[in-house]
């Protein structure tokens, strides 16, 4: 018998392998065999173990050579097309979410995070370089055209944002209203803060066709729901009239 053949042979020295790994656990039926080289191959059986629908057992079994055994060479458990497996590994820093941040909570931006630009480079907004050319320095690090952009977009699909529930549904945008105070720089073309109490809005950034019933012209009509006639009649007193006479 060749060695391949003697390797293609080893189905129940692989199961038994397979069957001492996996404990109490059943080893399912032998589903195939994939050759490594000319000394060794990997059998496969289906794996039955909790928790691992679409795994299978691999057991690598070898051939040193002429006059020797074939050995048990590996024991893993390999996922198969349609196993579950654990999701792609993500650095903690691209996990975090908006509103994930505590108290005492640290978040550094990355190094080469594309929404900020050296305050020494144009900036690409006219307002932070006119204060930055007016006082001779400025800030380590400002918004590049990227970030501007991302934060646009972000705060447009807001709920403080023109196609909010809200802001189909009210009488008037944030653009004519007077509680609206339009932010400096690239975002004031779109942007402004509601400076209304009342407003569901209040303190927040807001697009200047976002709006809500606390616009500054609201009027709300006081005339009575029920017209009133012109001629009432007072029926809470009858005067009977004696006609048998």
């Amino acid at each position: 018998m060749t060695a391949t053949e003697m390797l293609l042979d080893a189905v129940d020295l692989a199961r038994a392998a397979a069957q001492e790994e996996a404990g109490v656990e059943r080893v399912g039926a032998h589903v195939g065999v994939q050759d490594e080289d000319e000394y060794s191959v990997t059998h496969l059986f289906e794996a039955d173990h909790a928790g691992y629908r679409g795994w299978s057992w691999a057991v690598t079994v070898a051939h040193a050579g002429e006059g020797t055994p074939v050995s048990v060479s590996e024991v893993v458990l390999l996922p198969g097309q349609d196993a579950l497996v654990a999701p792609e590994w993500v650095p903690w820093s691209e996990r975090v979410r908006a509103g994930d941040l505590g108290v005492g909570d640290l978040m550094p931006p990355r190094e080469d995070d594309p929404r900020l630009i050296e305050a020494y480079v144009h900036s690409d907004d006219p307002a932070i370089e006119e204060v930055a050319l007016e006082i001779g320095f400025g800030r380590t690090r400002v918004l590049s055209r990227e970030g501007r952009i991302d934060a646009a977009d972000r705060w447009a699909a807001s709920d403080f944002g023109p196609r909010s529930d809200m802001a189909r549904s009210a009488p008037a945008h944030c653009g004519t209203c007077g509680f609206y105070t339009r932010v400096a720089g690239a975002f004031g073309a779109a942007f402004g803060v509601c400076a209304n109490e009342i407003a569901p809005a209040d303190g927040h950034v807001v697009h200047v066709d976002y709006g809500c019933g606390a616009h500054s012209q609201v009027e709300v009509d006081i005339s009575p729901m029920v017209p009133v006639a012109d001629l009432v009649y007072d029926d809470a007193q009858l005067d009977v009239l004696d006609v048998s006479e």
